[in-house]
């Protein structure tokens, strides 16, 4: 399925009831799922973020558009933020499944029907806009609306689509294509906003126009490429911001235009009390984040995703102006079905009970790939102490790149855990199907086959899984810290008894299965992983026993 995303931004940040018209008009539009409404007081603008398929992402931004065409006037706004419209830029961003060429189509598709119906100036950008010289942002909107009524006469600023007519209601709007951008503000000790503007210009890749020693005006470029930055005064806040566009977070991730500004500011005598996020950013950046700050303390990096946030956000001070909320800021939160995730995240009783009760899932295939999740799990508690360990600091690097390895193991086993009982529930599903007819056998013949063959896959999954994470084991058996190398043994145990059980459940999966070769290969092949396991096993029980008796 195609998804793109669309982060239209809105010319009100006050009047929450117009702010959610136009929010409950982008609901009405099926195949879309709105994800983020971050309205700005100071700035005076609110920031949208929606996602779905093509047609309905800009069937909703069309309705949007108009929406706040209706309810915005453009002619007694006042904000911290440039902007020319009431809908100011309305950006499409892909997400999956689909090439920036195919995003920028339909951002020109969206643009035309907006300047055609609506009657708005209407300016392409980024992707979108086959003319480089006039597709930057602030290019286009440099004036803002008080000066776009004379700009929008000159030939060389005629509109994409629509009148070149500036409308004093609804102003001009941006319409293009680009790459995931994080929008990033970070608070000042200072409420000089050209203060402010100073260490923006030393960080933004346009830098700022300088003289040389000949007189001549020239461009001294700032030191992080991939970012648009400017410095100004939140009354809302009482404090000073740099606010900051990252556009390619690949170049510059959130982190290091962190420690530089940090850097800049400290050499102005500024300091930074904290950030914020304005709309959504990755899951990567914010874990990237947190092992940056971790390996700057020489801590280990295999900790939690959840560890891994909150790091990240106390060294950036994500929270220092509003509580953040995981959960409502990283986009891949946001978008994951969390009925996909029903076990993992049961409390541990309320899983032994589901997994006690009349109901025959979660089962052996589930259990078997918790039980290897718990088993990596103590692995990596052993390298996570070991890299603490007094007396060890020269080797916490080590031990925090076999933490990392054994949290990957633990996380793709817990994903397992529900995976197991979604293909035992999809051939339950298959069974269910009807077979009166002699069509309806065959649709329902295939179905069983299908998920049949799936619920065969995934214990073998589990036992790959469970056999590679072994080798963490057995690293933190040998030269883990001594106190905890039980741990290690009982994570053996686990690791073996969760190759084991997977197998019996690839086994009796199997029985069922028309495809005798697929059965007889994978048979085959969970027969080497079982016997690996097993010895592997009694070698990591004998370097534990030794271990201990030392």
């Amino acid at each position: 399925m195609q998804l793109i995303e669309c982060v239209p931004n809105f010319s009100e940040g006050n009047d929450l009831n117009i702010i959610k018209q136009i929010t409950d008009t982008i609901e009405t539009v099926e195949g879309v799922r709105l994800l983020n409404v971050d309205p700005g007081k100071a700035t005076n603008r609110t920031v949208v973020t929606f996602v779905g398929n093509p047609d309905a992402v800009i069937e909703a931004a069309y309705l949007a558009i108009r929406k706040a065409g209706e309810l915005i006037d453009m002619s007694k706004h006042k904000g911290e933020h440039p902007r020319m419209g009431a809908t100011d830029v309305c950006p499409l961003i892909p997400i999956a499944n689909i090439s920036m060429e195919e995003t920028a189509q339909y951002a020109q598709r969206l643009a035309k029907r907006v300047g055609d119906e609506l009657q708005i100036p209407i300016y392409l950008y980024e992707a979108a806009q086959p003319n480089k010289e006039r597709n930057n942002l602030s290019v286009i909107r440099a004036g803002e609306y008080e000066g776009f009524f004379k700009k929008i006469k000159l030939p060389e600023w005629k509109p994409d689509f629509g009148p070149a007519e500036f409308d004093a209601k609804r102003g001009g709007t941006v319409i293009g294509a680009r790459d995931f951008l994080v929008a990033y503000n970070i608070n000042l000790n200072t409420t000089s906003t050209r203060r402010a503007n100073a260490i923006a210009f030393d960080v933004r890749e346009a830098g700022r126009k300088t003289k040389d020693a000949n007189g001549q005006m020239i461009t001294q470029p700032g030191t992080l490429k991939s970012v648009k930055a400017i410095g100004w005064y939140i009354e809302e806040y009482g404090v000073a911001q740099i606010s900051m566009n990252l556009t390619n977070i690949n170049i510059t991730p959130v982190h290091i235009a962190f420690d530089e500004v940090c850097r800049c500011a400290d050499a102005r005598g500024i300091r930074v009390t904290g950030s914020e996020l304005v709309g959504l950013i990755p899951l990567k950046a914010m874990l990237d984040a947190g092992k940056y700050f971790l390996k700057k303390q020489k801590r280990s990096t295999g900790v939690s995703e959840a560890e891994l946030i909150k790091i990240a956000v106390k060294s950036m001070g994500l929270d220092e102006l509003a509580p953040f909320n995981p959960e409502e800021k990283i986009i891949e939160y946001l978008l994951r079905n969390k009925s996909d995730e029903r076990l993992i995240n049961m409390k541990l009783t309320a899983f032994a009970d589901e997994t006690a009760s009349e109901s025959p899932a979660p089962g052996g295939g589930s259990i078997s790939a918790y039980i290897g999740a718990l088993g990596v799990s103590l692995a990596t508690m052993v390298a996570n102490l070991s890299s603490h360990k007094k007396g060890w600091d020269e080797r916490w690097e080590e031990f925090s790149n076999w933490a990392e390895k054994g949290q990957q193991y633990k996380n793709a086993l817990l994903k397992l855990v529900d995976e197991d009982t979604s293909a035992f529930n999809q051939i339950m599903q298959a069974m269910s199907l009807p077979k009166a007819t002699e069509e309806d056998k065959k649709i329902r013949s295939a179905a069983l086959q299908a998920a049949t063959k799936n619920a065969i896959e995934v214990p073998y999954k589990v036992m790959q899984l469970a056999l590679e994470s072994m080798e963490v084991i057995q690293k933190m058996a040998e030269i883990g810290n001594p106190n905890s190398i039980s741990d290690a043994g009982v994570g053996a145990l686990c690791a073996r008894s969760a190759v084991i059980g997977a197998f019996m459940n690839v086994k009796i999966n199997a029985s069922g299965f028309a495809d005798k070769d697929f059965v007889n290969k994978i048979i085959s092949k969970g027969k080497e992983i079982e016997s690996k396991a097993i010895a592997l096993e009694a070698e990591i029980i004998q370097y534990v026993d030794e271990r201990i008796s030392q």
